[in-house]
Order: structure tokens, then C-alpha cells, then sequence
């Protein structure tokens, strides 16, 4: 198995074992390997927009109709809560209303579920996983 595919299985065999209540928590503490993923991740998916500083200043954010978001102050624009359940509905994409108005964000829940996920294991699972990853890594970068 690629190095790639067993991170992100043993991403997908954690969040499973966390559970979904995991994304809900608010727990002020992060874990430096899921963060170390999420890091990655984060440069490979997300940083075309976002930036690779995650201030919203991506190559391609100056074509985007809304101007990606500063994800350095997630925290900071909530009174220094960061709403983990609430970004990782965001990321994952695939359980927005519809009635809440269109999306330019890809739907990565989606592209997490099919990309590189490790025979016999949860496609589902794989991708909460990755979200989780990128949430570890998004709680490490807040600025206030």
C-alpha cells in the first residue's frame, strides 16, 4: 500500500472509531498527527484557494465569484469558539440545504469518500476521516 492510501486508512479507521460525536466536540486540544495530515491535505485540496498561508489568498481566488475565507480566523470571527461540527459540514459538502444558496466550494466529502480509499475499508469512514485531519490542522492555525 502506498504511504498515502494507509495515512489516510488510518484516518478513516480513527474517525470511525471517534465516531461522528468527535466533529461535534470543541475540544481546545489538537492531535499533532491528524494535524500533520491535515497540513498536507490542506496544500494539496485547499490551498489553490485558500492560499498556502490559509488567509483566503489562493491563485485562484481572484476568478472566484465569493472570495474564499480567511481560515486563520475561523476562531476569532466566533468569539474564540471553533465550531468543529459546523466546518466540518462545510468541508464534507454533501449534507448542505440547498435552500442556503449555491456553493463554489467543491463538495469534498464527495471526492473524499472515491479518491484513494484502501480496499475494504468505509468510503464514508475514509472521508470523515479526512475531514477530521483537516479540522486538526485548521484548529492549529487560528489567529486571534
Amino acid at each position: 500500500m502506498r504511504p498515502v492510501a494507509v495515512t489516510f486508512a488510518l484516518c478513516g479507521i480513527a474517525a470511525l472509531a471517534l465516531g461522528a460525536a468527535s466533529l461535534a466536540s470543541a475540544a481546545d486540544e489538537t492531535d499533532p498527527g491528524f494535524a500533520r495530515v491535515g497540513a498536507e491535505m490542506f496544500q494539496r485540496y485547499c490551498a489553490s484557494c485558500h492560499g498556502t498561508s490559509a488567509e483566503g489568498n489562493g491563485p485562484v481566488a481572484q476568478v472566484l465569484k465569493v472570495p474564499p475565507k480567511d481560515l486563520t480566523r475561523i476562531a476569532a470571527r466566533r468569539s474564540g469558539n471553533f465550531p468543529e461540527a459546523e466546518i466540518a459540514r462545510f468541508i464534507d459538502g454533501r449534507f448542505d440545504v440547498v435552500a442556503h444558496g449555491t456553493r463554489e466550494m467543491p463538495v469534498w466529502g464527495l471526492t473524499f469518500s472515491k479518491r484513494e480509499v484502501p480496499k475494504g475499508e468505509d468510503p464514508d469512514a475514509v472521508a470523515r476521516g479526512r475531514i477530521e485531519a483537516l479540522i486538526e490542522y485548521l484548529k492549529t492555525i487560528q489567529r486571534k
